[in-house]
């Protein structure tokens, strides 16, 4: 199944949807358009129970390098002030019940940093290039890259990444937790899609209830974590599809989950 906005697309692949920033002329600098387009696909995704696994990567060459600056130097984006939806676009990756998967390649700064710091897991190909890029437009930065970015690679380098923007490579991403691998450009395609199908095939019902875990341990104390884990393995723990993860198990072969 595929599904076009003006400057996003969306293909479905079973419990997979890849979303796709389509400004490849632009390298996918964000517009105020495409504010609109990811915010309405995100959202879409996000209800969809069907959906277990949301890709986000560019159509061509480049993952995102942030805003297009001629279009906001324009004034057709508003005179770069940003709408609390354009931020929500964030909270949609890291909050949606799915697993979100950043694909980085090519270029990737500013918000379009912030779009993959926002997402659950980021492999990229060798050929991606980050920076914060913030400072260098005049700007503190958007799409929440101060809340995410520590979490991922330190308080520390994350203020240094943001404090003395530059160029960085896949390498020195990989270097420092930014990415979890790093794909040859002529196996990136293949590895982004195994990695999205393996998360495709696991339980549903198990690995909604994870990424809703790991959403409830920013927000809890360890106690009352411990306390709502407790409860949500208890109700799992009776469900079919548990029932038959522990028989496949027995019987060496493959799980047939159902999400019940």
């Amino acid at each position: 199944m595929s599904v076009d906005r003006q400057t996003v697309t969306v293909d479905r692949s079973d419990a997979v949807a890849t979303v796709r920033l389509n400004r490849p002329e632009h390298r996918n600098g964000i517009t105020a358009a495409m504010m609109t387009d990811l915010y309405g696909t995100l959202r879409d995704l996000a209800d969809d129970e069907t959906v277990r696994v949301v890709v986000l990567r560019g159509t061509g060459a480049d993952f995102c390098p942030g805003a297009d600056i001629k279009h906001y130097a324009s004034g057709a984006g508003g005179g770069g002030r940003s709408s609390p939806r354009e931020f929500e676009i964030s909270v949609l990756l890291h909050e949606m019940p799915a697993v979100t998967i950043a694909a980085v390649s090519g270029a990737c700064a500013g918000a379009g940093l912030g779009w993959a710091c926002a997402c659950d897991l980021r492999i990229a190909s060798e050929t991606a290039r980050f920076n914060s890029a913030f400072l260098d437009v005049g700007v503190a930065g958007d799409m929440g890259g101060p809340w995410t970015l520590p979490r991922i690679v330190g308080a520390a380098k994350a203020r240094e990444l943001y404090f003395l923007p530059g160029k960085f490579e896949a390498a020195e991403a990989l270097r420092i937790g930014l990415v979890s691998r790093v794909s040859p450009a002529d196996r990136f395609d293949a590895d982004v899609a195994a990695l999205a199908e393996r998360l495709g095939r696991a339980a549903p019902l198990a690995i909604r209830a994870m990424k809703a875990n790991f959403l409830a341990a920013e927000r809890l104390g360890f106690s009352d974590y411990i306390a709502l884990e407790t409860e949500k393995h208890g109700r799992l723990f009776q469900s079919e599809d548990t029932k038959e993860a522990f028989r496949a198990f027995v019987e060496k072969r493959p799980a047939v989950f159902r999400g019940r």
